[in-house]
């Protein structure tokens, strides 16, 4: 199958990774299966597993996708769709207008909260990340996403910490201070900031992790940080939002919106095996296995069918309210 795939950021992924990361993980992983590939990405990525066409930000996206592809796949939104048999990866939570009736949603909540049942979990590329080391002494707890953004609730991680005795957290993507959260001051020597890391240094702070606190505040359509903290054999204490009660089963972490609870979940965390954590995600989040099941898509839209039968849409409207956290 000839496949042109579009990522909204740049290839390969450096530091932070969310969407450009899983795709460029599915796209390695649809060569390996046979498939001929070509990225569509903007200007300055590059690829050594298969060619690049570049994209400006100059003109709109649909005006720059070129022909001559069985099936073309999008990771953001265009204002004209192509002609081509495509298919439309929403990786968010907020879209101006009515969905494509081929899009996939990234978890079963996601898509059910768009009136859809098309969904495929993000997957990633496990051998290009640093091999864990599960033996490790556990010293600490971590946070990872970007602490700027209000909805992942830093604050609330931080409050957890607090609230268990002599107990540690590594802030993976915020700094100590930040103007932009409202002259945000963290001030305890419990809390260690380490800003936006690379693949290596998060696999160092993860190695000696005790466990991902990720109290978001919203709907999370996916949640990277999750699987790649459960790789490292990280249990995960978040809050019972969004794709976490499907991804997070109690084998490998606790949920809850009262940071009381969350705190007394953490002082025990021997009940949590690493390798059972490990094994876990690097079996279900894998990039062979969601390869494997939007291939499954594609041929099911390169033979005249569709993904939905009705346009997917937030149910209700978007809410832009901050979820409960006590």
């Amino acid at each position: 199958m000839k496949i042109l795939l579009q990522t909204p950021t740049a290839i390969p992924p450096h530091k932070y990774g969310g969407t450009n990361r899983v795709v460029w993980s599915l796209g390695k992983e649809l060569v390996k299966q046979g498939h001929d590939v070509t990225f569509l990405a903007p200007a300055g990525s590059s690829c050594p597993f298969a060619p690049v066409v570049h994209f400006t930000t100059d003109l709109p996206l649909h005006r720059q996708i070129p022909d001559g592809y069985d099936l073309i796949h999008l990771n953001q939104e265009v204002e004209t769709y192509p002609d081509t048999p495509f298919i439309y990866t929403h990786h968010g939570n907020y879209n101006h207008h009515p969905l494509p009736l081929n899009t996939v949603f990234v978890s079963a909540r996601h898509a059910q909260r768009h009136g859809s049942a098309s969904f495929i979990h993000n997957g990633l590329d496990w051998s290009e990340y640093p091999e864990p080391q599960l033996d490790r002494q556990r010293k600490h707890f971590h946070f990872l996403g970007n602490a700027a953004w209000r909805i992942k609730n830093v604050k609330g991680a931080i409050q957890v910490v607090k609230k268990a005795r002599s107990e540690r957290l590594e802030v993976l993507g915020g700094t100590r201070l930040n103007f932009r959260m409202g002259f945000r001051f963290t001030l305890s020597r419990r809390i260690g900031f380490h800003g936006m890391v690379d693949d290596q240094y998060k696999a160092k702070i993860m190695n000696e992790s005790k466990g991902l606190i990720f109290p978001v505040r919203w709907d999370e359509p996916f949640g990277l940080a999750i699987t790649e903290s459960l790789y490292y054999g990280c249990p995960v204490f978040g809050t019972p939002y969004g794709s976490l009660p499907e991804i997070v089963i109690p084998e490998v972490g606790f949920l809850s919106a009262s940071s009381d609870e969350l705190a007394r979940a953490i002082s025990d965390t021997s009940r949590y095996n690493p390798e059972v954590c490990h094994q876990y995600a690097k079996e279900k989040f894998s990039a062979e296995k969601m390869a494997i099941a939007y291939q499954g898509k594609y041929q099911q839209i390169i033979s005249g069918n569709h993904l939905s039968d009705i346009q997917p849409e937030m149910i209700g409207g978007h809410s832009r309210q901050f979820l409960t956290w006590n």
